[in-house]
């Protein structure tokens, strides 16, 4: 005893009738601010980052240049 179309179907017309197409409408443009949104912030965390040299990094080096 599956889900059928007749059951998808009446909960769409009572989702309809509840919040109205216009908020349908709006929901889902949302929906779609959100995802692009993500994709966004997806592409722009594979962007390459400059790494911070370590501060043992940095103090090997300024002895390096200490002994010279």
């Amino acid at each position: 005893m599956g889900i059928s179309i007749w059951h998808i179907l009446v909960v769409a017309v009572v989702v309809v009738l509840l919040f109205g197409r216009g908020k349908i409408s709006d929901l889902m443009g949302d929906v779609a601010k959100g995802i692009n949104s993500f994709k966004k912030g997806l592409a722009e965390g594979d962007e390459p980052q400059r790494s911070i040299p370590d501060s043992r990094e940095q103090a090997s080096t300024s002895k390096d240049k200490v002994g010279s």
